[in-house]
């Protein structure tokens, strides 16, 4: 069974119309600016196969797809994942918990971008970071961004599951283009599996 999301995220979706979700994007592309940040991190590492668990409508996962990256995006939200499909047909997009996550592969990094963790139900944050290191492949990295604020998990509960779930901590910046984090309202995250020493 699909569980409920927590009450923070059905707020947030309330308030999203998703047929323009994806014009904010194309907005700040129009500015000049770059809407791609999380890509362009994730595509620094030079990952054959991406896991973009919490997609969204994929924005993420179409761009890594476009640079020639394998990728497979999951989400909760049946919605997203058919606006997703209809832009990326040819992409595979999973309908699941990411508490339940069950996939027969593999990846070289499994990507949470958008505040997917803290939109967790928060008894099931565990499972869900512990189904995400059992999606990497050896030597892979978890990449999560989240803002932190009243009530959402902290940076030492984050830590701490990926820890549990035998991840070992690798970077931390503020920003997707590495802006050094110094204990700002939002982090972004590398944990790498099967990993003693940071680097690459």
């Amino acid at each position: 069974m699909t569980e409920q999301p927590p009450q923070d995220w059905q707020r947030w979706r309330r308030q999203v119309n998703l047929a323009g979700y994806d014009d904010r994007w194309q907005r700040l592309a129009d500015a000049g600016v770059n809407p791609h940040g999380e890509a362009d991190l994730v595509s620094s590492f030079g990952p054959a196969t991406v896991l973009d668990a919490g997609c969204g409508t994929g924005r993420v996962a179409i761009e890594l797809a476009r640079r020639g990256v394998d990728v497979v995006g999951t989400d909760l939200d049946p919605d997203m994942v058919a606006a997703a499909l209809a832009k990326a047909p040819a992409l595979t997009w999973v309908h699941t918990d990411l508490a339940a996550l069950d996939l027969d592969a593999r990846f070289d990094v499994v990507v949470l971008a958008g505040n997917v963790v803290p939109y967790v139900a928060a008894a099931h944050r565990p499972a869900a970071v512990a189904a995400c290191a059992r999606h990497l492949a050896d030597g892979g990295r978890l990449v999560g961004g989240f803002q932190l604020q009243p009530g959402w998990p902290t940076l030492a509960d984050y830590d701490g599951w990926c820890a549990d779930a035998g991840l070992t901590p690798e970077n931390r910046w503020a920003t997707w283009d590495r802006e050094p984090y110094a204990g700002g309202d939002y982090a972004v995250s590398v944990h790498r599996a099967g990993a003693t020493a940071p680097g690459r």
